[in-house]
């Protein structure tokens, strides 16, 4: 089966690199002892599958977070490449979307990318309404029928649980949850082939936790869609994945099974990790 997303050797340093800093640096420490830069994403490589949740986990600063922004094109890459079997987007796998100019990377991401961002307020503008959020991609996204789109709006709220009666509201006035669960259907709207969560449940309550889980796994079942879910809560990692990547400092230090790595962790951050939640 052909991968959705193939990359290799991603990178992303911070500072004034001095060219050695993958090579200085390691999973112990990612900054760079010869100039002080810091090594977010270090030469990471992994495979995403139709139909697949692969999860990533590790502490703050693991880079998790950097790794998504990358494969959304929210941030440039020092190095790697990514490779994405996109039909929608007009991608077929062979040609490393890193090097494409800056208007077909926003093709491949308002055609077949969706992201929902652990803060809020960087998916979302919290003083235009929901349903203008989720039209404000829809237009980047080609839609130009304002019926349409507040049609399409209205549908995809409803699907995530905010009532329609209060799609005319800004965010703002919305729980964090509540605000979550706009992002996703803003997420959706331009029926992704690859949405990536980046800590969704961060800092929201138990109960709240657990229906933005149900809606997740609910998505992914009617939608088949592929997903990247980045989390450093081990609970939400087995309840939505089914492949898990650990990250330390920029690096993975363990790949396999979601099971696998919860029930039987070889590496000793991973041991770590695992024992400090149970």
């Amino acid at each position: 089966m052909k991968p959705v997303v193939r990359a290799r050797d991603l990178a992303r340093v911070f500072g004034d690199s001095c060219g050695r800093c993958l090579e200085l640096t390691d999973e112990t420490t990612n900054i760079c002892p010869q100039c002080g830069s810091v090594v977010a994403c270090g030469g990471v490589s992994f495979d995403l599958y139709p139909d697949e949740v692969l999860g990533v986990v590790g502490e703050s600063g693991s880079g998790k977070s950097t790794l998504v922004r990358l494969l959304h094109f929210d941030w440039e890459a020092t190095g790697g490449s990514v490779y994405y079997n996109l039909p929608a987007a007009g991608m077929d796998g062979m040609d490393d979307a890193l090097k494409l100019s800056p208007f077909l990377k926003r093709q491949i991401r308002s055609s077949s990318l969706g992201i929902v961002y652990q803060n809020p307020h960087d998916g979302l503008r919290m003083n235009v309404t929901a349903g203008g959020n989720v039209a404000e991609r829809l237009l980047v996204a080609g839609w130009r029928n304002v019926g349409q789109m507040r049609t399409r709006s209205a549908e995809l709220l409803q699907r995530t649980e905010i009532p329609v009666s209060r799609m005319d509201e800004p965010p703002r006035n919305f729980s964090g949850g509540m605000q979550q669960r706009v992002q996703i259907a803003k997420a959706l709207s331009n029926r992704p082939a690859v949405l990536l969560f980046d800590e969704v449940t961060t800092g929201l309550d138990l109960s709240v936790q657990a229906r933005v889980l149900d809606l997740i796994r609910g998505l992914q079942r009617e939608l088949h869609v592929s997903m990247i879910v980045v989390s450093h809560d081990l609970g939400v990692i087995r309840s939505l994945t089914t492949r898990t990547m650990v990250m330390r400092q920029g690096r993975i230090v363990e790949s396999g099974l979601t099971d696998q790595i919860l029930e039987d962790p070889q590496h000793p951050y991973t041991q770590l990790l695992v024992s400090s939640q149970l």
